[in-house]
């Protein structure tokens, strides 16, 4: 597992500003220690949990961005969709999102091809008509997204030893 480190005190001092600023400084600190983002390489060496958490911080940044159609578009359709994230984020409470995802899933599956190829931005503009399909994906991820955070937000401070190392 990739080590990332947090001193006790910028811990402490998220949590006490709320959920979201105590589950960023997680994600920062987990950005950090991996050089930005997940590749192939990184992820070999951290621990599932860590590269969940990272892929909750993408997906909730794509959604929020411009959707499913950008996060597909983005290239990270198959993180989503042909691995287990799924069943992780159900396995940490985010029953709905893991509902979310599976139905979205259906979708990907039918629609991938038209959303992956090489476009324009005038034509990835346009793509969002033909792709109505994930507007309803779209407006339940920002409905629960604050809920989801929260929730996902108590199982990283339930589990903070899966993911940091606390330094003083």
């Amino acid at each position: 597992m990739i080590e990332v480190t947090i001193q006790d005190k910028e811990l402490a001092k998220a949590a006490q500003s709320g959920s979201d600023t105590f589950l960023q400084l997680v994600i920062d600190k987990t950005r950090e220690a991996i050089g930005g983002e997940l590749t192939a390489e990184n992820m070999s060496r951290m621990s599932s949990n860590q590269i969940t958490l990272i892929g909750y911080a993408t997906l909730r940044e794509e959604v929020m961005d411009g959707g499913f159609v950008q996060m597909i578009h983005n290239g990270y359709g198959p993180f989503y969709f042909r691995n287990p994230f799924d069943a992780a984020v159900r396995n940490w409470g985010a029953t709905e999102l893991c509902r979310l995802m599976r139905r979205a899933k259906k979708q990907y599956i039918r629609h991938h091809e038209d959303i992956e190829k090489e476009m324009t931005d005038v034509e990835f503009m346009a793509i969002y008509e033909t792709m109505q399909v994930f507007d309803e994906f779209d407006d339940e991820f920002v409905t629960n997204e604050e809920q989801w955070t929260d929730t996902i937000a108590h199982y990283v401070d339930e589990h903070l030893d899966e993911f940091v190392t606390i330094v003083d």
